[in-house]
């Protein structure tokens, strides 16, 4: 098989993010990071496409973590502003914190919780006077512990070590 991707043209960028947006908004994550990858193919520094392609990986968490936590953020470091690093990377914790409790895994949804507090306090102090997204998303993580009984009581009894890893 001689397959080879295709280059995209400097001039479809533009077309390429609007449709990797479209495409996370359809639930189709793997659609958006694939777009995303092409983008970044041929603009490595792609601000919307990092921003996008950190989300549709996000956005597969419920399935993949385990895969995808590292590339995520390691995508979200790339984006230009401590602002944007700082509140995606929370972002990505809350995903992740999500995951966790999904699959029973308290403990490891309540220290990554509190990780996405933490990033979401630091970006809360970079932000513009007007945005209201860090204190939105600090006041789910609060929600999400506080209104779960797994998620409390595993506060509530915790001293054990931040994460469990299995076999």
């Amino acid at each position: 098989m001689g397959w080879e991707l295709k280059r995209l043209a400097d001039k479809n960028l533009g077309a390429a993010i609007g449709l990797a947006a479209h495409y996370r908004n359809l639930n189709e994550p793997e659609q958006a990071e694939s777009i995303c990858r092409d983008v970044l193919a041929v603009a490595p520094e792609n601000v919307d496409a990092l921003r996008t392609l950190g989300l549709a990986l996000t956005d597969r968490f419920p399935t993949c973590w385990m895969t995808l936590f590292d590339e995520a953020c390691a995508t979200f470091r790339k984006l230009p502003s401590d602002y944007e690093r700082t509140y995606y990377l929370g972002i990505a914790w809350e995903r992740y914190a999500l995951a966790q409790a999904a699959g029973g895994r308290s403990r490891n949804a309540i220290n990554a919780f509190e990780d996405a507090m933490e990033h979401f306090e630091k970006a809360q102090e970079l932000a513009a006077k007007d945005d209201p997204s860090p204190i939105l998303h600090y006041n789910r993580c609060v929600r999400a512990v506080t209104n779960s009984a797994e998620l409390t009581r595993e506060v509530e009894a915790s001293n054990e070590p931040r994460y469990e890893f299995g076999d």
